[in-house]
């Protein structure tokens, strides 16, 4: 009887763990939602033409502006490990620099492992070494 009373209680505990992570998880993509305009890529600070990326919570896809062509894919979001798939953008040509930020975004979305995200600034993490990819602020919605 103790044995069972001791398994009882042990199932309750895992799945209360469970709960609280969906929890996190949940309210982790709450506030990611949004749209987010870079501020810095790599260190650079971007003035012009910057990228933009919106995160969809309920379909868990992303979509923006690398400054030139548009992108759209789909994110994973677990407690602050964040990734990002089947990525992929139009293919129209601009100017040499705003290519160069463009290529630099795109790989920043693929080396991503996780993410910060402090009064509206959105900060995203090398999966390799914990570097700063890139640096984005978070838009205000002025609809409502």
């Amino acid at each position: 009887m103790k044995n069972i009373i001791s398994i009882l209680v042990l199932s309750l505990m895992i799945a209360g763990c469970d709960e609280t992570k969906k929890v996190i998880d949940t309210a982790g993509q709450v506030q990611l939602s949004g749209t987010y305009t870079i501020t810095s890529i790599a260190g650079n600070n971007i003035a012009e033409n910057a990228p933009n990326i919106t995160f969809s919570t309920l379909e868990k896809k992303v979509n923006g502006s690398t400054g030139c062509n548009r992108f759209f894919g789909t994110y994973t979001l677990d407690l602050y490990a964040l990734s990002f798939s089947e990525i992929a953008s139009t293919e129209m040509a601009c100017e040499t620099p705003i290519m160069a930020t463009e290529n630099v975004f795109l790989m920043s979305l693929d080396q991503t492992g996780s993410y910060s995200l402090e009064k509206g600034i959105l900060t995203l993490y090398s999966k390799i070494d914990r570097g700063v990819l890139l640096s984005a602020k978070k838009e205000h919605n002025t609809e409502n």
